[in-house]
């Protein structure tokens, strides 16, 4: 197994899959007093910035969203593109030419895939603690996307 795999998809804390598995979209949009964010949110804002660097644009300015999901299906759309990126992310560990690859000067292609690991493992952490807060932590479902 590839770092990036460990980082992404496997190591550290639970498969990302599981983590995020066996909410409702009434549980991804409460936000506990005391919480800054909703589940759905923490997730809605990791996507961006895992998704600006995989493909090289600038996030859209927007760090949470505007408004909550209003039907299931855009939690579970939101789950797949996040593990579809993370499974992308994992892949370049693969592709080590592309890893070396130098985005700006002193700044390569690794050096963004290891912020991008950081970043998610501090929001996904906070998830974790959410699910806890609302009672839904262990996730009850042993795999899949949502």
């Amino acid at each position: 197994m590839h770092i990036l795999e460990h980082l992404f998809l496997v190591g550290e804390f639970p498969e990302r899959a599981r983590l995020l598995s066996g909410l409702t979209l009434e549980q991804v949009k409460l936000c506990p007093e005391g919480a800054s964010h909703s589940i759905y949110e923490e997730l809605w804002h990791v996507v961006g910035y895992q998704q600006s660097i995989l493909e090289r644009t600038d996030p859209n300015g927007e760090f949470y969203p505007r408004a909550p999901p209003e039907h299931e299906h855009e939690w579970h759309d939101l789950v797949g593109v996040f593990l579809d990126g993370a499974r992308a992310a994992a892949a370049l560990g693969q592709k080590p030419e592309r890893l070396a690859l130098e985005l700006e000067p002193g700044l390569t292609m690794a050096d963004e895939l290891n912020s991008v690991a950081v970043h998610n493992a501090y929001h996904l952490g906070k998830i974790v603690a959410l699910r806890q807060r609302i009672g839904a932590w262990p996730p009850e479902a042993a795999s899949g996307g949502s």
